[in-house]
């Protein structure tokens, strides 16, 4: 009778562990971090690597990934400025107006800071198409979710 008492212990707790552990990988699966950078110039050599770093790395990579355009960011998406991008990233004559809609259009996210737009004298329709105007609710679902990296350029 106490073998079988221990056994059945045994059993149920190889079972439990299993459970766990499965449970365990299947939380670590639906918490797949999401990244959120922070992108406040607009210098456009920058801005291509913030860019380039988010759309093909982060987001090609499975994260969730959001640029956030502020402070002088918010020229980088206005449709009415040039964008080109100095140096070698630039040889195939790739700008940032090509590279935010690529990046939306792949699933990404670009959230325009809304007090930004406004002190920079720009609104919604300025921007090019795609891009998301920062209430609060937006910012701060990215900002301060569990699951979310930040990464500031």
């Amino acid at each position: 009778m106490k073998i079988k008492v221990i056994a059945l212990t045994m059993v149920i707790m190889i079972a439990l562990t299993g459970m766990v552990g499965q449970s365990t990988a299947q939380e670590a699966e639906r918490a797949q971090p999401r990244l959120f950078v922070n992108l406040t110039t607009d210098d456009t050599w920058s801005a291509a690597k913030a860019i380039m770093f988010a759309h093909r790395r982060a987001h090609a990579n499975g994260y969730g990934t959001a640029i956030w355009l502020n402070v002088r960011a918010v020229y980088l998406a206005e449709e009415a400025r040039p964008s080109n991008i100095p140096g070698l990233m630039a040889e195939d004559g790739t700008t940032i107006h090509d590279m935010l809609p690529d990046f939306m259009a792949d699933g990404g996210t670009v959230i325009m800071c809304s007090a930004c737009s406004a002190a920079a004298g720009l609104t919604h329709e300025d921007y090019i198409d795609g891009v998301v105007m920062g209430t609060w609710p937006v910012v701060e679902s990215w900002l301060f979710g569990p699951d979310v990296r930040t990464l500031a350029w």
